[in-house]
C-alpha cells in the first residue's frame, strides 16, 4: 500500500488519511493486530469477545428503538435532527451496521454451542449466562432484520436504493482489468483514494441507462478484494493473499482452537468478497486474524528470548515512538480541520456565513489536502460574491467590487487547487467549469475558461451526459447554438431516455430556426415524460409543442418569435448567472483553468 501511495496516488495526503481504504488506518489496525495476538495468558477471545458481545447489543438496541422513532413528534434543535431518523446508526452507513450485526450473531451461535458442548453438568451460572445469550441473540436477530428490511425496503418500490447504494460489480471488475493495460499500473495499481478516476473511464451505455447514471462515479469499488487489486495493483493483492493463505494454515494446524472466530474469519472473507471496503470490516477482519494467531501461538509456542538483543530493542522503541509521534500530531491536525469543517456544515444548518466561512476556512489551515473542504470553500466564495453582486447596480461601491474581486478570485483558486490534487478526477474541472459559469457576466473571460473547464470534465469522463448538456448550455446562453446542438445531440446519444436533453436539444433547434426538428424533439421529450409523476413537466411541454407546431412553414411563411414560457417545471432551459456586473471585472491571468 504504501509503494501505491507513493508510485500512483495522485493525493497523497488523503490516500494517508481514506477512512474505507487509506495507509494509516491499515497500518493503525496492523499495529493492533500485532498488540493483541502476542497478549499472554487468557485467549483472546475471552478478552475480545464481552467487547465485541457489549457492542452488538448495544448496537441492538439503538436499531430496535431508532426503527419505531420515539421521538417523531417531539420537537429537537438543528444539529440533533438526524435523532428522528429511522436510519440513524452510530457506525457509519446501514451497511455497516448490518455487517457488525452479523458478525454479532455469529459470535452468540457459536457460543453457544460451544458451551452445550462444553459444559457437561449446568450450573446456576451456566443457566443465567445461556439465558442472557438467548436474549442477546434475539436482540441481535432483530436488530439485523429491521436493519436488512430498510436497506432492501426501496428495490420493493423500483426506485434507487437509497439505503444501499453501491457501485455496479461488471464495472468494478471492469476497472479492476483496466489497470492490467498499463505496467505501472498493473504492479502498483492506479493508487490509493483514486478508484474514481479510473471507474469514470468504464463507464459504458448501459449505466447511463440504470437508476444509479446520474451519480458521477463512486470512490469504492464493488468489492473489498477487487479495491485492493484496481488500487494497490498485484503486488497489493499478492500480500493480502499471502495473508489469508497463512490465516487459513494456522485454522488447519491448528484444529483445536476455538470455533467462532474460525466462523467469523470466513464471514468476514465473504463480505470482502462481496461488499466494499470500510472501517468497519476491516476493524473486524484484523481483530478476528489477531485471535487466531494468538490461539495458535497459545496452542504452539516459540520459545523466544529476545532480551539479550537490548539495540534492537531500544531501536525498534525509539523508531516506533517517533512514527507515534509523528503520525499523532497529523491525525491530531487532521481530527481538528474534520471537526472545523463540521462546524462549517453547522452553520449552513443555522444560515450564518460567517460561521461556515470561518471554520472552512481553519479547516484548510490545518488540513489544505482534502478535496471536498476545498471545493466547499470555493462554494463559499461564490455565494459570497454572488450576494454583494445581487445588489443594486448604482448602489454598488467601489469597496463591494473589490470583495467580489477577492471572493470570485478566493474561489476560482479553490476550485483549481481542487483540480491540481487530483486532476484525474471529472468532479473537480466540472466544479471549476460550475464556478467559471457563475461568473460569466461578472468577469472578462469567464465563458472561454468556462467552455475550457468543461472540455476537461468531458476528456475525463467521455460517458458522462450531464456535462455535455452543460456545456451545451454554455454555448446556448452565448447564442452559439450549433455548438449548443452538437452537445444536446450527443448527451442524448449517451442517454436517449433523459427529457432534459431532448428538451434543450428540441429548443435549440427552435432558436436555429429548426422548426420540424424541434416538433420530433419536444415530441421525444412528451414521449419520455410520465404523465401522473411529472405531470407539471408533461403540462408544460403539451403546451409548448403545439406553439411549436405552429411555428412549422405555411404558405412559405416562416414565423421567427418563439412562444413565451410561463409554466414552472423541472425541465430547465440554460439561464444566465445572477452574478451580473458592469463594467466585467479584470481578473489576472492566473484566474485561467490552463494556468497552473
Amino acid at each position: 500500500m504504501a509503494i501505491s501511495v507513493v508510485f500512483s496516488s495522485p493525493n497523497k495526503i488523503q490516500a494517508l488519511l481514506n477512512p474505507s481504504f487509506g495507509l494509516v488506518m491499515m497500518i493503525s489496525l496492523a499495529i493492533l493486530y500485532f498488540y493483541l495476538s502476542r497478549q499472554k495468558g487468557l485467549s483472546l477471545s475471552d478478552k475480545v469477545r464481552p467487547y465485541i458481545t457489549f457492542s452488538s447489543l448495544l448496537l441492538s438496541l439503538t436499531t430496535i428503538v431508532f426503527y419505531f422513532q420515539p421521538l417523531k413528534n417531539i420537537s429537537l434543535p438543528q444539529n440533533l435532527a438526524f435523532l428522528k431518523n429511522p436510519n440513524f446508526t452510530p457506525v457509519g452507513s446501514q451497511l455497516d451496521l448490518a455487517i457488525f450485526l452479523g458478525f454479532g450473531l455469529i459470535l452468540g451461535l457459536t457460543q453457544i454451542w460451544k458451551r452445550i458442548n462444553t459444559d457437561k453438568q449446568w450450573n446456576n451460572g451456566t443457566m443465567k449466562q445461556s439465558i442472557f445469550d438467548s436474549i442477546f441473540l434475539i436482540l441481535n436477530l432483530l436488530a439485523l432484520f429491521l436493519t436488512v428490511y430498510s436497506l432492501l425496503k426501496p428495490i420493493l418500490s423500483d426506485s434507487i436504493r437509497l439505503n444501499l447504494i453501491l457501485p455496479p460489480f461488471r464495472l468494478s471488475w471492469f476497472a479492476a482489468l483496466e489497470v492490467l493495460k498499463n505496467p505501472q499500473t498493473a504492479l502498483f495499481g492506479i493508487g490509493l483514494d483514486n478508484f474514481s478516476s479510473i471507474f469514470i473511464q468504464v463507464k459504458d451505455f448501459a449505466y447511463n441507462q440504470s437508476l444509479l447514471w446520474q451519480i458521477n462515479s463512486f470512490n469504492v469499488s464493488r468489492s473489498a478484494v477487487l479495491q485492493i487489486f484496481t488500487e494497490t495493483g498485484i503486488l497489493g493483492l499478492t500480500a493480502f493473499g499471502l495473508l489469508i493463505f497463512s490465516v487459513f494454515r494456522k485454522i488447519i494446524s491448528y484444529p483445536l482452537q476455538p470455533t467462532p472466530y474460525n466462523l467469523s474469519f470466513l464471514y468476514l472473507i465473504i463480505c470482502l468478497f462481496v461488499f466494499p471496503p470500510s472501517l468497519i470490516i476491516w476493524f473486524l477482519f484484523f481483530i478476528v486474524i489477531s485471535q487466531i494467531k494468538s490461539d495458535s501461538i497459545r496452542l504452539n509456542p516459540i520459545p523466544s528470548d529476545l532480551s539479550d538483543l537490548l539495540p534492537i530493542y531500544i531501536g525498534t522503541v525509539v523508531i516506533f515512538s517517533l512514527l507515534i509521534g509523528a503520525s499523532g500530531y497529523f491525525l491530531g491536525r487532521s481530527y481538528a480541520s474534520e471537526y472545523y469543517f463540521k462546524k462549517s456544515l453547522d452553520g449552513v444548518t443555522n444560515n450564518n456565513i460567517k460561521q461556515v466561512y470561518d471554520n472552512q476556512r481553519q479547516a484548510i489551515i490545518l488540513n489544505p489536502y482534502i478535496e471536498r473542504f476545498r471545493g466547499n470553500f470555493a462554494q463559499t466564495n461564490l455565494l459570497i460574491a454572488n450576494n454583494l453582486a445581487q445588489k443594486d447596480p448604482k448602489k454598488i461601491t467601489e469597496q463591494d467590487r473589490q470583495t467580489i474581486t477577492q471572493a470570485i478570485q478566493a474561489s476560482i483558486s479553490e476550485g483549481k487547487t481542487v483540480v491540481s490534487l487530483n486532476p484525474q478526477k471529472a468532479d473537480g474541472w466540472q466544479g471549476l467549469a460550475v464556478i467559471y459559469l457563475n461568473i460569466i457576466n461578472a468577469a472578462q473571460g469567464a465563458d472561454v475558461w468556462t467552455i475550457s473547464a468543461y472540455q476537461r470534465a468531458i476528456l475525463a469522463d467521455p460517458q458522462n451526459p450531464t456535462y455535455r448538456v452543460g456545456l451545451g448550455g454554455v454555448y446556448y446562453s452565448l447564442k452559439k447554438y450549433d455548438d449548443a446542438l452538437r452537445f444536446f445531440e450527443q448527451a442524448i446519444s449517451l442517454k436517449p431516455d433523459w427529457p432534459n436533453a431532448n428538451y434543450n436539444y428540441a429548443w435549440a433547434n427552435f432558436q436555429k430556426q429548426n422548426y420540424s426538428q424541434a416538433v420530433n424533439a419536444l415530441q421525444n421529450t412528451l414521449s419520455l415524460l410520465n404523465q401522473k409523476t411529472n405531470k407539471a413537466d408533461y403540462k408544460k411541454v403539451q403546451k409548448e409543442l403545439e406553439e411549436f407546431k405552429k411555428m412549422l412553414p405555411k404558405d412559405g411563411e416562416i414565423p421567427v418569435s418563439a412562444p413565451e414560457e410561463k409554466t414552472q417545471s423541472n425541465l430547465n432551459l440554460p439561464t444566465p448567472p445572477a452574478t451580473q456586473i458592469s463594467p466585467k471585472i479584470e481578473l489576472p491571468k492566473e484566474a485561467s483553468p490552463e494556468v497552473k
